[in-house]
């Protein structure tokens, strides 16, 4: 009978857990719609706003952009490595942090690498051999764009104070509720539009083409860095949705499982003590 308490303790431990990670699972969901509904609605009006930067950018004469479009020799780079706070969302996290670690010693061995974090778990792991410069875990208390652009504002003063050379952000982009792609992104210097530039349309520009791409910069790379907190964000709570999913498939597997070996194990302490009986019995007649 010990055995069976066993068994019942394990039964009763793992309905316990189920109720958990199917909580999590709809809460996540919920959260995961909001979020997923803000990246989709924001995309476009990012990639516009870049692309129309690019190229107005690539029409200009080289200066025209200032000091965050000035191509460097690269010796010194900042990383912006975008995780989350919690765990429980399967390979969401790791993924950006095994990217970051092997973009590092793939691509920038031998130069001056340190990271600024956005999201406790990168923090907590990257800093254990790598320089982080600063770690932003507040943010996801109050996402707005308002909030994203102070830690883009610092990021733009360190670039033209020239302690970087080059800033690259690293995050989860949301593709759907399943899939998160890791992508390496470009921040600082802005880059330049890919192959020849070819534009019919005609533009009417007041005040002047120069002074609104200055104007653009600092709002096209703000949009740039929510755009990827936002995407990470949303690429979180689609992991977790999916994580908990499976976890609770699995738990209510073994449950199942755990229940028939009780049964079984019930049974068959049911049928020795018949026997014992019947066996007492025999015994007594003979």
């Amino acid at each position: 009978m010990a055995n069976l308490k066993e068994i019942r303790n394990r039964i009763t431990s793992i309905g316990s857990t189920m109720q958990i990670t199917s909580a999590m699972k709809m809460v996540s969901a919920a959260k995961l719609k909001k979020a997923q509904d803000a990246i989709t609605q924001m995309r476009p009006y990012a990639e516009k706003l870049t692309e129309l930067l690019q190229s107005l950018s690539a029409t200009l004469d080289g200066e025209v952009g200032g000091v965050y479009s000035e191509q460097r020799e690269v010796s010194k780079v900042l990383l912006v490595a975008v995780t989350s706070n919690r765990g429980l969302c399967g390979g969401f996290n790791s993924s950006v942090i095994k990217g970051t670690v092997k973009h590092i010693e793939d691509t920038y061995k031998g130069k001056q690498v340190d990271l600024l974090t956005i999201g406790k778990k990168g923090n907590d792991l990257l800093s254990k051999k790598h320089t982080v410069v600063e770690n932003n875990n507040e943010i996801f208390d109050e996402l707005t764009f308002d909030n994203v652009a102070v830690i883009a504002n610092k990021i733009m003063e360190m670039f033209a104070e020239g302690n970087y050379d080059k800033v690259e952000l690293i995050y989860n982009r949301f593709k759907n509720a399943a899939t998160q792609i890791t992508t390496i992104e470009q921040f600082l210097p802005i880059a330049p539009m890919e192959g020849t530039v070819t534009s019919n349309a005609d533009y009417i520009f007041e005040p002047s083409k120069p002074e609104i791409v200055l104007e653009l910069i600092p709002k096209s790379l703000k949009t740039q860095l929510y755009k990827a907190i936002r995407d990470s964000f949303a690429s979180e709570h689609g992991a977790r949705m999916t994580a908990m999913h499976k976890a609770t498939d699995n738990a209510t597997e073994l449950r199942d499982d755990l229940l028939l070996t009780y049964n079984k194990a019930r049974q068959a302490a049911i049928t020795n003590e018949i026997l014992e009986i019947v066996g007492g019995a025999e015994a007594l007649n003979n």
